[in-house]
């Protein structure tokens, strides 16, 4: 038996993909958004795709700037993302108050890193569109860079990193060990 699921609840039975942290800074303002929209777009040129609301203040900035840069974070830090993804930082310092670590980018001039973070992806924007409430960014990655015991063979050791996971809302879980599929 199948239940109908709510429209506006529907992409949660897609989306359970990994938690970042969006940065993103313009003329010396940074920020840092919570988000679990996020997906590979192309290998060829390097492109992803980030969702994020109109109304966030990292929206502006990414729109004003060109640039952002997708963190990585662990399990670990989940208290920090939380508070980053529920206020604004149009008011607040979010870096200062989650007591995250802003870091110089290696290919960017305006959107820090966080160095807590188990990666960094740093992305130079090459297009934006509105979907309903919200902008879909597309970056093409100019450099990246990953904790060497975390991400080994290019991909991530699970029996290491505890990446986080959104179910939606308030619902979250962390990776589990990986499986070898052998046939």
């Amino acid at each position: 038996m199948k239940i109908e699921i709510n429209k506006q609840n529907a992409s949660r039975l897609i989306n359970c993909g990994p938690v970042i942290l969006v940065s993103s800074g313009y003329k010396g303002r940074k920020n840092i958004t919570t988000c679990a929209w996020s997906m590979p777009l192309s290998k060829n040129p390097p492109l992803l795709g980030v969702a994020l609301a109109k109304k966030h203040f990292s929206s502006e900035l990414i729109k004003l700037s060109s640039q952002f840069v997708i963190n990585v974070p662990e399990w670990a830090l989940l208290d920090k993302v939380m508070l980053c993804g529920s206020v604004s930082g149009r008011n607040m310092d979010k870096f200062k108050e989650s007591g995250f670590t802003p870091e110089k980018a290696h290919s960017l001039s305006d959107a820090p890193k966080i160095t807590e973070c188990a990666a960094s992806l740093e992305c130079m924007l090459v297009d934006s569109k509105e979907t309903g409430d919200h902008y879909l960014f597309t970056g093409e990655i100019t450099y990246a860079e990953a904790k060497n015991n975390l991400f080994v063979n290019d991909f991530w050791d699970t029996n290491k990193a505890e990446l986080i996971f959104h179910l939606g809302g308030k619902f979250f879980f962390k990776s589990s060990p990986y499986t070898e599929f052998t046939k």
